[in-house]
């Protein structure tokens, strides 16, 4: 039974979140600067009406962290909670059914950029922190720490962490940006694939040709990058580059079976997203495919003329965005290597390449017989009624990796989204329910996790 005090809130509680995902926090555009800081100082009013001391924005060499905690008793664990404040961009804006930076809640889901990526379920954790200290006490230390990097590769996060491990110090790591299996079938995410992404340019003539009077003669950019794409994945999309495979922790049949237990529909799957058939490769299941196989994805890919009307030229540069996810025992600067030296080996004499590493993240698989595992397992079944599922997920949070090396901490991913609420996409959404459910769950965790440690 959720407490009281967030049955009489929760309508506030939503209006509170609204205001905050108003605040267009994008990391990864220049202009929106303002309102990365805008809500940053958002969040830290929020921190300091829910109770918590020594609350600051910590400045670093990009944008700042928001830090609070609240230290009952030295005797008492300790939990780090992280999440970020900055969103994706909202592009294209033309596919949004209500513009992202307006949010709405319609059919039971808050619509807007961040909503559920990762900005809803931060503010559960603040909104629960509000909670437990209207109910009664903190059951143990926590301190809370907010960036607003992570969907551009937290790059000064590793720093800040390396220059506070003091202020840091933890027992756990906690955090709420990951989602479950369904609202009916609570799950806990206990594995993550790494990350190795790259801008690559592929250069032919020094400046754009007439396509009639050079056309057939010179080696077309455009063709030749969607070339060496194509060559990326054989007939039965392995991906080709040599050596990629090396590392790869290949699970038991036993650890297979145990994996594909989780509720999962390939119909449904398709029937989500509205494809014909599933795809991918050949011998792994869609569970598998998403959770514990490495992948090769184009995520943009342009050059020459895309504007109205036709313009007949051979386009003197062609670019791609390439990212590709890891798994145990694979390495970012591994496959960063192996990719670079492929993609230049496999070029055609009549273009240069060029490779540009952008950010990457190491894959990490979390415990299960661990306190905090089954302190967060404890709480899911306490407010959903059912055992959550241990899965694995198949997106990167490279920080989780970054946590265990420089604090020694393991991380439990408390997360409440789904796969449906398009993150990342047009018209991302979070379920109201999921949102007030984590709230309702994350006090459970602390009682459970501080009673545990005793």
């Amino acid at each position: 039974m959720a407490s009281t005090y967030l049955q009489n809130n929760q309508d506030r509680f939503l209006t509170e979140l609204i205001d905050w995902l108003r605040i267009p926090s994008v990391s990864a555009d220049p202009k929106f600067a303002g309102d990365i800081t805008k809500a940053a100082e958002y969040l830290k009013a929020r921190f300091e009406e829910v109770g918590l001391d020594n609350v600051e924005l910590c400045p670093t060499a990009g944008n700042p962290i928001v830090y609070g905690e609240k230290m009952v008793d030295a005797s008492l664990p300790t939990v780090l909670v992280y999440g970020h404040y900055d969103v994706q961009p909202a592009d294209p804006y033309e596919l949004w059914d209500s513009p992202p930076f307006e949010p709405v809640i319609k059919d039971e889901k808050i619509y807007a950029r961040g909503a559920c990526d990762d900005k809803g379920q931060v503010y559960m954790h603040v909104k629960a922190l509000e909670v437990m200290q209207q109910d009664g006490a903190f059951p143990c230390n926590i301190k809370v720490m907010i960036e607003g990097e992570e969907e551009i590769g937290s790059n000064n996060l590793a720093i800040f962490v390396r220059e506070n491990k003091a202020k840091l110090k933890a027992d756990v790591i906690l955090i709420s940006d990951t989602g479950m299996l369904a609202n009916d079938a609570p799950s806990i995410e206990v594995g993550l694939r790494g990350l190795s992404y790259h801008e690559v340019e592929v250069t032919g003539p020094n400046r754009d040709l007439h396509s009639g009077l050079y056309g057939g003669a010179v080696a077309n950019p455009i063709n030749v990058l969607c070339k060496m794409i194509a060559s990326l994945h054989d007939e039965n999309n392995h991906i080709t580059i040599p050596e990629f495979y090396q590392n790869v922790a290949e699970l038991t049949g036993e650890e297979r079976a145990e994996l594909n237990r989780v509720p999962h529909s390939d119909d449904e799957f398709k029937q989500s997203i509205g494809l014909p058939d599933v795809y991918g490769e050949k011998g792994y299941t869609t569970v598998e495919r998403v959770g514990i196989r490495p992948t090769l994805d184009v995520n943009g890919i342009w050059g020459g003329y895309t504007g109205e009307g036709a313009k007949t030229v051979i386009a003197s540069k062609a670019y791609a965005k390439i990212s590709m996810r890891l798994v145990p025992n694979q390495t970012s600067e591994e496959i960063t290597a192996l990719f670079q030296k492929h993609f230049a080996s496999i070029a055609p004499s009549g273009v240069t390449v060029k490779v540009k590493p952008h950010h990457g993240g190491e894959p990490v698989v979390t415990p299960t017989d661990s306190v905090a595992y089954k302190a967060a397992a404890d709480a899911m079944e306490t407010t959903f009624g059912k055992r959550p599922i241990p899965t694995r997920g198949g997106g990167s949070i490279p920080i989780v990796a970054m946590f265990k090396s420089e604090l020694g901490l393991d991380t439990v991913l408390l997360g409440f989204g789904l796969d449906s609420d398009a993150i990342h996409s047009p018209n991302e959404h979070y379920g109201v329910f999921n949102f007030l459910k984590g709230i309702e769950t994350i006090p459970h965790f602390y009682r459970n996790y501080a009673a545990a440690m005793k």
